[in-house]
């Protein structure tokens, strides 16, 4: 493993949140450690951004969801569906609180961010099923949250960024919502543990391979839905028309890959595609964005990419 220097200086306060996290195996032990990582993280919303604690009725699950909008505007804004990481087993949305309400102050956007089911209680399809099901209902009701339906985007981070690739792949295959955007950040999307980033970063010190593989395992249900598109968008059988498409990665991390890929994918198929890459980063870098101008401006970026999509003209 590379010595803590190596690192980009800005990824310190996370190096730092993860020593203090207590030891933890169980999913409760995990849960609660992640909750004192991310309030380490964490920042109060400003006051500029109300929000919405709901449910929203799903086939499946009446699914909550946290809605965040920029106070002072008029007439419709876009709208971001808003999926946290975790490895589908941890986070939720005061975990999430963060990064949701930063997209909404640099985007200017409607956010409604997921609280969908984790894993081991509840295997894929159920958190796929509960954002495709979040996603229906925005596209059929934002104009009841100030939304306009015809820009809408998904965006995630982590296992979040997965459920945004399985969102606009699931979209495009059953022919609606039409989606204005994909912002992919630290995506996992199900490539084999065999590539690079891998075996490079394998022991961390952020995320590590074998946690990775344990998330994989536990949210497929071992193989059976290892190579469905919608839990591994790695194996889509057709990577194009699908809407322009962000992915952001950190150099240092084992899932790196599965991000370098999936974008040569969307490029191989023709989609518009940005890939852009945070050097000497960890797993997780957007949470230090409030302590580091580098993790800032990696943020400012992505939020730009969704600006341009969002608000075209």
């Amino acid at each position: 493993m590379k010595p803590e220097s190596f690192f980009h200086p800005d990824m310190k306060p996370l190096l730092d949140a993860r020593k203090s996290m207590p030891p933890a195996t169980t999913p409760a032990e995990m849960r609660r450690a992640w909750t004192l990582y991310a309030q380490a993280l964490s920042s109060p919303r400003p006051a500029g951004i109300t929000t919405q604690d709901r449910t929203i009725p799903t086939p499946g699950f009446a699914v909550p969801v946290r809605i965040y909008r920029p106070s002072g505007t008029t007439g419709p804004l876009p709208c971001i569906l808003y999926m946290h990481g975790g490895g589908f087993m941890l986070g939720d949305l005061d975990s999430s609180d963060t990064s949701a309400w930063g997209l909404c102050a640099e985007v200017s956007a409607v956010v409604v961010s997921v609280d969908y089911r984790l894993t081991p209680e509840h295997p894929f399809p159920a958190a796929f099923d509960d954002c495709f099901g979040v996603l229906r209902w925005l596209s059929d009701h934002a104009a009841e949250i100030g939304g306009d339906p015809s820009r809408l985007a998904v965006s995630g981070e982590s296992a979040g960024g997965n459920l945004a690739a399985a969102l606009a792949l699931a979209a495009r295959d059953r022919g609606s919502p039409a989606l204005s955007a994909c912002a992919m950040v630290y995506p996992c999307t199900g490539e084999e543990t065999t590539l690079q980033s891998y075996i490079e970063y394998r022991d961390g010190p952020s995320l590590t391979t074998p946690r990775m593989e344990m998330y994989t395992e536990v949210y497929c249900s071992g193989a059976k839905h290892r190579r469905d598109p919608y839990a591994s968008p790695a194996y889509a059988a057709d990577f194009s028309g699908l809407p322009p498409t962000f992915v952001h990665t950190a150099e240092c991390d084992p899932i790196r890959d599965d991000g370098r890929m999936f974008a040569a994918k969307l490029a191989q198929a023709g989609c518009n595609v940005t890939y852009r890459e945070a050097k000497r980063m960890l797993h997780g870098f957007l949470r230090a964005r409030l302590t580091g101008h580098a993790a800032r401006a990696e943020h400012t970026a992505l939020c730009a990419f969704l600006r341009t999509q969002l608000h075209p003209g």
